[in-house]
């Protein structure tokens, strides 16, 4: 088993496309969007492919599944496998139009060079040649001995499938980039060739300093409308934000200062006794009843203690105490309780498991054979250690039989089970024994041994400092009075009562419904507010109240805007555009300016905008103008005749007026074929992703799910 075992835990191997639904229903599922409107099964479409909710709900599950393993937040998903799912589509859609078909043998024929299979070489045997029979017996005998693990293999295999069909559809488009002859030389003419010009820049930051250009709405508008394919936009909300957050005040941080230190020097006995932190007999069972935080029975290496106490324990003696200090939103007493070095052991073994333990997947033997077989073979190795290798085909641990049984270098403080850890703890370098756990009989080989740093056990007594009941109350009370000051008011009056209270403000101008999370706030609450301002109730200036579950904060929302799908509302996007605009608009004035005047020569136009002429020798390849990438005035400089003065040229950071003195040629080393196969090479690697952008771009893509969780009334999760 040891193939679906590597399936089986790695579940990141499920990342990418999962299963392709099959609904049953009594009736025609087409005839269900007749009767009822949207089914609410059916999510979307891909140029007329279903995805259905089943797919996006395991899409999802495994997203959240990845994430939850690598340690990220779990929210904010959902936008990410809607995008798989039609990317996956639009790669099967293109993969069946070239005449392909995922069949048995296409499947089982390419499976090798997946990304999950071709760079291990388990899954090959000595001659390279792919193991395709143990792997097709090892999931025939997956599907007799469990149903969840053959599920789960369906599901890594439809993911597969997407990415066979991938590198299939890619390798056949990509074949047809090449380039020409003349396009190299065209490429190796404009790499070489040089031309010296002399020229006027109107820098556009100076000109709006001296000059004040407004953009208006219209303005925006005008220049989205110009350029459609760079705005095309989804439903997003334009939110207003203010955050209340419920922060502990200095009488709460005064109060718990108090309880610690009468915890720590003062007495804590019901009976009037003075046990406290300082003289208890048992810090264990103190911690446990006194402290915010568990006790912890490991030793630790500086670093992973308190950042406060972590330059002073080293040369502390036991019983010694800290505090109480601060640390973050606790108030904490530490004392240290013991320290020792913490040996490094290098070992190995071989698990033996029965039928019903953990790791007893597919094993048929009882405990009572496990534990005579376990027995037979610690009895070898521990007469002849050089046998080990031999009795690894028994092991139930794949992981560690493909590396000789070897477990590497492990401390105390590696997250094995307790009786592995203290069998390496107490027994010496050549050790052989067998060591029953919940997951079966353990032969355990003790190869190598090193003394480690020195580890710490302190118990911590820790205190949050939170918010009182009355901080709370004063804390609601203003959110409040704040939604009752704006409701019915304007967004501009939302924004100045918040800025002249000093209220945490944010305004997140393009809210997508399926974010997960919002720009500038980031709590429990952001999927809740989403759903709040994409209800199909909502009108602008509508507000509404929530309260963060667990720590009190409150949040009063604005709608300000809603932008449903289409060209980007301007307002939305003015942040990214409206620099770019202001200075279309200058460069429009700028070069009204120049005209107006008739100048002849640069000096003229240096004068008239009162700065310098300059000189520069620019490349088409390399557009540098005085510190700027300007491809524009490059364009121009071989485009205009030799000492003839060019008409203003609109460039990124101000406007030119040029004169071309001459142009030479730098030839470069390199021949036609070395730059043929560089553009080729180049292009090919650039080609990909683009490719599938404009795929994307030019697919008739229906998302019903804001219309189908309208409709619900409910939040998809």
């Amino acid at each position: 088993m040891a193939i679906l075992g590597q399936i089986r835990s790695r579940p990141w191997l499920l990342m990418g496309v999962i299963a392709v639904a099959l609904l049953a229903f009594l009736v025609n599922p087409d005839s269900i969007d007749k009767v009822f409107g949207k089914n609410p099964d059916v999510l979307g479409k891909v140029n007329g492919e279903k995805i259905t909710r089943e797919e996006y709900n395991d899409q999802l599950f495994v997203l959240q599944q990845q994430a939850e393993q690598q340690g990220q937040p779990k929210n904010g998903l959902e936008e990410q496998a809607w995008q798989l799912l039609v990317q996956s589509k639009l790669i099967k859609q293109q993969f069946e139009k070239m005449g392909f078909e995922m069949t048995e043998d296409y499947f089982w024929n390419q499976i090798q060079y997946d990304q999950m299979f071709a760079q291990n070489q388990q899954f090959f045997d000595e001659k390279g040649n792919f193991k395709t029979q143990e792997l097709k017996k090892q999931i025939e005998e997956l599907k007799k001995t469990s149903t969840e693990g053959y599920n789960q293999w369906l599901k890594t295999r439809k993911s597969i499938e997407y990415r066979l069909m991938a590198r299939q559809v890619f390798a056949n488009v990509s074949t047809g980039i090449t380039t020409g002859k003349k396009e190299a030389e065209e490429y190796m003419r404009q790499r070489d060739q040089l031309a010296d010009i002399d020229f006027v820049k109107i820098d556009y930051a100076a000109y709006l300093q001296k000059t004040k250009i407004n953009v208006s709405t219209q303005d925006l508008a005008d220049y989205i409308k110009e350029h459609p394919v760079m705005f095309k936009s989804e439903p997003s909300r334009n939110l207003g934000v203010v955050y209340f957050p419920s922060q502990p005040s200095a009488a709460d941080d005064a109060a718990v200062l108090k309880e610690i230190t009468k915890l720590y020097a003062g007495g804590t006995d019901a009976s009037g006794g003075t046990e406290n932190f300082q003289n208890t007999t048992n810090d264990s069972m103190f911690v446990m009843a006194n402290s915010d935080m568990p006790f912890t029975n490991q030793y630790l290496k500086p670093n992973q203690l308190p950042q406060t106490i972590q330059g002073q324990i080293t040369t502390a003696a036991i019983g010694q105490t800290f505090g109480p200090y601060k640390e973050q939103n606790f108030y904490v007493v530490s004392k240290l309780l013991d320290k020792k070095t913490s040996d490094s052991t290098l070992s190995r073994h071989i698990l033996i498991a029965y039928k019903g333990s953990p790791a007893g997947e597919g094993v048929t033997r009882s405990k009572e054979e496990a534990k005579k077989l376990a027995d037979s073979i610690g009895a070898a190795v521990k007469a002849n250690p050089g046998k080990f290798t031999e009795f690894l085909k028994f092991s139930s641990d794949p992981n560690s039989a493909a590396q000789g049984g070897s477990l590497g270098w492990t401390t105390p403080e590696t997250p094995f089970v307790p009786e592995f850890l203290h069998y390496l703890a107490n027994n010496p370098k050549g050790a052989t024994g067998v060591v029953e756990t919940q997951f079966g009989y353990h032969i355990i080989n003790i190869e190598d041994k090193k003394p480690g740093s020195m580890g710490y056990k302190v118990a911590n007594l820790v205190k949050a400092i939170k918010p009182s009941d009355a901080t709370e109350a004063e804390v609601d009370k203003k959110a409040r009075r704040f939604i009752q000051q704006v409701q019915g008011k304007s967004f501009n009056d939302f924004v100045n009562i918040a800025k002249k209270d000093n209220y945490q403000f944010s305004n997140p101008k393009t809210a997508g419904r399926f974010d997960g999370q919002l720009q500038g706030l980031g709590t429990d609450k952001d999927a809740e507010i989403l759903a709040w301002a994409f209800d199909k109730k909502r009108s602008k200036g509508d507000t509404e109240f929530f309260t963060v579950e667990g720590t009190g904060d409150k949040i009063v929302v604005y709608l300000n805007g809603k932008q449903e799908k289409g060209l980007a509302d301007p307002e939305s996007v003015r942040d990214q555009i409206e620099i770019i605009v202001k200075n279309k608009l200058a460069a429009k004035q700028i070069t009204d300016k120049i005209n107006a005047a008739k100048a002849t020569g640069l000096d003229q136009i240096a004068k008239l905008f009162a700065t310098t002429k300059q000189s520069a020798q620019v490349n088409m390849l390399n557009p540098s103008v005085a510190g700027a990438m300007e491809p524009k005035v490059a364009g121009a400089a071989f485009g205009v005749a030799t000492s003839k003065l060019s008409n203003p040229i609109e460039g990124g950071t101000g406007v030119y007026v040029l004169v071309k003195k001459s142009e030479t040629t730098n030839k470069q080393p390199g021949d036609i074929k070395q730059l043929t196969e560089s553009i080729t090479q180049r292009n090919a690697g650039m080609f990909g992703q683009a490719w599938l952008k404009s795929l994307q771009d030019n697919s008739d893509i229906q998302d019903y799910r804001i219309e189908i969780w309208n409709k619900l009334g409910t939040q998809q999760q």
